[in-house]
This record gives structure tokens, sequence and C-alpha cells, in this order.
């Protein structure tokens, strides 16, 4: 049960959830320093194509933004790092709240007992 397809997608959508939150924190606290490009992770795709061929197990991978640079030669901006966070804190969060069902419907199961 807890080998399944949906617990192994879950958990690596969390990871990469988390692993995402991380750089969005890097790339802000890195906001002005000069010559610094942004961080991107990147998993859902592959998430998707691992999930249809039966196993829900995967990888994050972290790459370099290609977006634009300041004059500073900087990338990272502000207002999508912003946008980025709030997606990725609503994402973990819903993913989080699917990866506790079957455990709480055990631990309701052994209350009732």
């Amino acid at each position: 049960m807890f080998e399944s397809v949906t617990s192994l997608a879950l958990e690596s959508a969390l990871d990469g959830l988390a692993m995402r939150q991380r750089a969005i924190a890097n790339n802000v606290a890195n906001v002005n320093t000069p010559g610094f490009h942004a961080r991107r992770v990147d998993f859902e795709d592959s998430l998707s194509r691992s999930i249809a061929n039966g196993n829900g197990r995967n990888s994050a991978t972290t790459s370099t933004s290609l977006e634009p640079t300041r004059l500073d030669g900087s990338n990272v901006n502000l207002d999508t790092e912003t946008l980025s966070n709030i997606d990725t804190v609503l994402r973990f969060q819903f993913a989080a709240q699917a990866a506790s069902g079957p455990l709480n419907a055990i631990r309701t199961a052994l209350r009732s007992n």
C-alpha cells in the first residue's frame, strides 16, 4: 500500500516542490547579487512520464534560468519569484494533504476498534 504509484508520485512531487522552494529562496536572497542567474527546478513533465510508465518515483532537476539579464548581469525577477513561491506553496499544501489521506484513514480505522 505504501509503495503504490500514487504514494511514490506524491513523495516525488513533495521532494521536487521542496527543492523548488529552496531554489526560490536562494534566488530571492541573491536578487541584488551582480551576475547571479536564477535557478529553476523542473520535475512535472518527467513525473508525468514516470507515472504513465507505472512508476511514480522521479527526481527533480535544477537548471539555470535563461531569462534576460539586467544591466548588472543578474536575471532574478522578484515578481516572478514571488508568484512562483505562491504557486509552489499551494501545490505543496495540496500534495501534502493528498499524501496524508491514507495515513489518516489508517489512523481512523485503528481508533475505531
